[in-house]
């Protein structure tokens, strides 16, 4: 397993092959700790070995794994056309997701920071600002080379970061492409003296907790499905070592959800009556509420509510709502044994048909089949 330990993706995707093995075939691993850019060890070309799943991270890697013969995963993808099945992260998915969770915090304002020339990097921010341009927002973009930290010296690099961030209006929304660049982000934030979160909203991608954990305030993170990346990438090395000729070229696997921390908890509205509709969304979405009451809670009718929060945010109140309970059942299937109904009950969603119908509708998949996917990566 050419696999770096140094990220939380790479640690993710052992993981998930630990737990194939676990439950499926007795393979002996061979892993050494490793950073995603470190060179192939020396005795990889005469290794009496049967099978490798690998980061692929540069054609010289790629090269060197064709030579040994032997079946080979990419859990990674930043080198094309390798001839290797890949198993991969939904960047695309990524960045929609982010931008949602942005959105619904009435931010107007967006702005992403990202790596030049890496393919992951791009498609998320490509992702990020289609889905804002779509609700006819527009997004400032920096993009940095890959080690721009360490050619220049740290306060030089941090001077550039405040400068870009001085020209961003407040309050905004920023994605960084990756958790490991938020703690310089969120370094510069404080030099500039912008308050994390209600002049700038950060999210991150990997959920990777001690990062998330030492930043301050506490980073928002999306949180993609890497566990799974290592459970199918064994799942097909597997079957490559039993003779498949011709295994899928890619398969891409969706991200989870938003992990919400500190860095986003800020609701950006000047409407008072949005702000205030807003508030008993998050607090009470999963009991017994409707639009009604909520209009009668913020002291306006139903149809200025509507109107009010249509105008604002794009979207109805009940959308609000279901979204909000939506995220609340995922989490629940995820961590918990309840049964559909159960969840259905405590979600507001009142029963389990109705919950299944906007899981359909929105994550076009089922309940039952959003846990069983978890549970079979678990196991």
């Amino acid at each position: 397993m050419l696999i770096e330990t140094s990220l939380a993706s790479g640690r993710d995707i052992l993981m998930g092959v630990a737990r194939y093995v676990r439950g499926h075939q007795p393979w002996l691993l061979y892993h050494e700790p490793r950073g995603l850019e470190d060179n192939l060890p020396d005795w990889i070309g005469n290794w009496q070995g049967d099978g490798i799943i690998a980061r692929i991270q540069t054609p010289a890697m790629a090269d060197a794994l064709l030579r040994t013969k032997l079946p080979v995963v990419d859990a990674l993808g930043v080198v094309p056309n390798t001839g290797f099945p890949l198993i991969c992260s939904d960047n695309d998915a990524i960045g929609r997701m982010a931008a949602e969770h942005l959105v619904e915090l009435g931010l107007r304002n967006f702005a992403f920071l990202g790596i030049e020339n890496e393919y992951w990097s791009e498609a998320r921010e490509n992702s990020f600002v289609a889905s804002l341009s779509r609700k006819q927002f527009e997004v400032s973009i920096r993009r940095e080379h890959r080690h721009a930290a360490d050619r220049l010296t740290w306060e030089v690099y941090q001077s550039q970061l405040v400068e870009w961030i001085l020209t961003l209006p407040v309050p905004i929304g920023v994605m960084v492409c990756s958790d490991q660049r938020c703690t310089a982000f969120l370094d510069a934030c404080h030099r500039a003296k912008r308050a994390v979160p209600d002049d700038i909203a950060v999210i991150g991608v990997d959920n990777d907790e001690p990062l998330c954990g030492v930043c301050n305030p506490a980073l928002t993170s999306v949180w993609p499905d890497h566990e799974s990346i290592g459970y199918e990438a064994a799942v097909l090395l597997q079957r490559m070592m039993d003779g498949e000729k011709q295994p899928p070229a890619r398969t891409v696997l969706p991200p989870k959800f938003v992990v919400t921390r500190k860095s986003t908890d800020t609701l950006a509205v000047d409407d008072p009556v949005v702000f205030k509709s807003l508030r008993l969304i998050r607090r009470h979405a999963c009991e017994r509420i409707d639009v009604d009451t909520i209009a009668d809670r913020v002291g306006v009718s139903r149809s200025v509510l509507q109107r009010r929060f249509r105008s604002f945010l794009g979207r109805t109140v009940k959308e609000e709502l279901v979204a909000r309970r939506l995220k609340t059942a995922q989490d629940l299937l995820l961590n918990t044994k309840l049964s559909l109904a159960e969840i259905a009950l405590r979600t507001g969603f009142q029963h389990q048909e109705y919950m299944g119908a906007v899981f359909k509708s929105h994550l076009r998949t089922t309940p039952a089949a959003f846990r069983n996917r978890s549970q079979e990566v678990a196991n």
